[in-house]
């Protein structure tokens, strides 16, 4: 049985009302949330009894203009759309996936941007590198246990992350929806199952949204921190795959030149550029902060 597509389908039905898939409103109480199983087969062309098959997670060989037309029956953004193809045709239970080494040229890049807090980001959302300003923004991630070098992990285990985030659960529900594509691409990942039982027993909120299935991939976008250093301030972050690691990505934050942003975040590489201790924290440099 294919859960993934079932559980899918079954979310991306749920979210669609009647009247945005451009069908009549019938009078009465409907019995369930967003589209029936009879009216996402009307959208899509096929017949109810196919359609059911599918959402119960019995598809063989499903053609890709079936795809296509539950696609945008169920009115899917691109990323979703991916997501679709890659779950209704699973791959075979593959070998274990070999740990992941950050190429010299990759590490060298980190180093060339003193000025530009940069992560090399790999599967699961694990944290391969960051520099000294990423470092200083986030956390030193290179410095942590190694089980503790995860972005979701991070987001819901770590309370710094959730001072740091102004609007912390928008950016935590990204993470589990950037987790979630991860997992139709690898499904048969041991390290993926670890983490996700470990984060759904410890938080109620990643349980919650790790079931509704929404999916996203990092591109590039803006957010809002509020750090203990400089105070609050506004990062753009573009998301990079390198051609011949397409399981890494480097994501680079920006500020808007002349912003009170770029003036906060050249302050705290000043702050990240000292060699000031660690256990001596934000108290070491009263100059910065509420700056």
């Amino acid at each position: 049985m294919n859960t993934e597509l079932r559980e899918f389908l079954r979310s991306r039905r749920a979210k669609i009302t009647p009247e945005e898939a451009g069908l009549p409103t019938l009078p009465g109480t409907r019995r369930v949330p967003g589209l029936r199983r009879e009216e996402v087969a009307q959208l899509a062309g096929v017949s109810v009894d196919y359609y059911v098959r599918l959402e119960r997670g019995k598809s063989v060989n499903v053609s890709e203009s079936v795809l296509d037309a539950l696609a945008r029956a169920l009115r899917l953004n691109d990323v979703e759309r991916a997501h679709l193809f890659t779950v209704a045709r699973p791959t075979r239970r593959a070998r274990p996936l070999p740990p992941q080494r950050v190429r010299p040229g990759l590490r060298l890049v980190l180093e060339s941007l003193p000025d530009v807090p940069v992560m090399l980001v790999g599967r699961r959302m694990d944290v391969l590198g960051v520099n000294k300003l990423a470092a200083a923004l986030y956390k030193d991630f290179d410095a942590a246990p190694p089980h503790e070098r995860n972005v979701v992990r991070y987001m819901f285990l770590d309370p710094a992350a959730r001072e740091l985030y102004v609007d912390w659960a928008d950016g935590a529900r990204s993470a589990v929806a950037s987790l979630q594509f991860y997992a139709g691409q690898h499904p048969h990942d041991p390290q993926l199952a670890a983490l996700v039982g470990e984060l759904s027993v410890r938080d109620k909120d990643f349980r919650r949204w790790w079931a509704d299935h929404d999916v996203f991939r990092h591109g590039h976008g803006s957010k809002k921190l509020h750090h203990p250093v400089v105070g609050e301030l506004t990062v753009f972050y573009e998301s990079l795959i390198p051609r011949e690691d397409p399981d890494v990505m480097l994501s680079m934050h920006t500020v808007e030149p002349g912003s009170p942003s770029a003036q906060k975040l050249r302050l705290l590489a000043s702050w990240a550029a000292s060699d000031v201790d660690a256990e001596q924290g934000v108290d070491s440099v009263p100059e910065l902060r509420g700056s």
